[in-house]
């Protein structure tokens, strides 16, 4: 709760419908920096695209059923099964309230420090029955860090977030920073600026390539032949998730 008021406050955050974010994005290991942006929109709905040099363009999204991505490494993807569940939950619009209906519980576990910070470690138990521990900066309130677990093609993969450097964008306050570390590699996002209520619905249609992946699996489940499961982790390590239900994915 005092996240929530410190951020702008609980009516604050629900006269929002979308929000457009604008930055960088960047691998410091591997020496490359690239552009960002994002769209949100209620109560479900989110495309991010990066552009990395070396690498190429990337796009992932949820349209509140379908969830995808779009990787020169790994090409059109689909998720399903408990990948799709993991992106459906993490895309909610409203995450900052924590609504009641999407967790068993939210406990104060203990006082501890996260990134040289003093903070509560949270312990967040979903209605699923996965658990996420999140960090709260005892002096200021604000969320601070996140330990998650989400499937991916390689199996369960645990992802460490921290936000920092809180700015003032419109009636809210965002973290310009956000970094995420999984598998000894860091992710580091940088945000510029945020538009509110400006975001064009149709951001969200399906991708062509993944149109045609949907058709093409709707094809070959008619045909009664099986698809074959393979990955796109590097999308979803982007988002914190990522399986043993696993996803579908174009030929190259």
């Amino acid at each position: 709760d005092r996240h929530v008021r410190e951020i702008g406050g609980r009516e604050a955050i629900l006269a929002q419908t979308s929000t457009y974010a604008v930055g960088t994005v960047s691998l410091p290991a591997a020496g490359l920096s690239g552009k960002l942006e994002a769209f949100h929109a209620k109560p479900d709905k989110f495309v991010q695209r990066m552009s990395l040099p070396g690498i190429g363009d990337m796009e992932e999204g949820f349209d509140g059923t379908v969830g995808w991505s779009l990787s020169p490494l790994t090409g059109p993807t689909l998720l399903d099964g408990k990948q799709l569940e993991q992106r459906r939950f993490d895309a909610d619009f409203f995450e900052d309230l924590k609504a009641g209906d999407r967790y068993r519980s939210i406990t104060t576990v203990e006082k501890t420090t996260f990134e040289g910070r003093p903070a509560y470690r949270i312990r967040l138990v979903k209605k699923a029955g996965d658990e996420d521990i999140e960090f709260y900066d005892t002096e200021t309130g604000l969320k601070i860090g996140a330990v998650s677990t989400r499937d991916s093609p390689m199996g369960p993969m645990q992802s460490t977030t921290t936000w920092s450097d809180y700015r003032k964008f419109g009636s809210l306050l965002q973290p310009a920073t956000t970094k995420v570390s999984v598998m000894n590699t860091q992710l580091v996002m940088s945000i510029t600026s945020v538009e509110y209520g400006k975001v064009d619905p149709a951001v969200f249609s399906l991708p062509a390539p993944i149109k045609a992946l949907i058709d093409k699996y709707l094809g070959l489940s008619t045909a009664g032949f099986v698809i074959l499961v393979v990955g796109g982790f590097i999308a979803a390590a982007m988002l914190s998730g990522g399986g043993e239900d696993s996803s579908a994915k174009c030929e190259a």
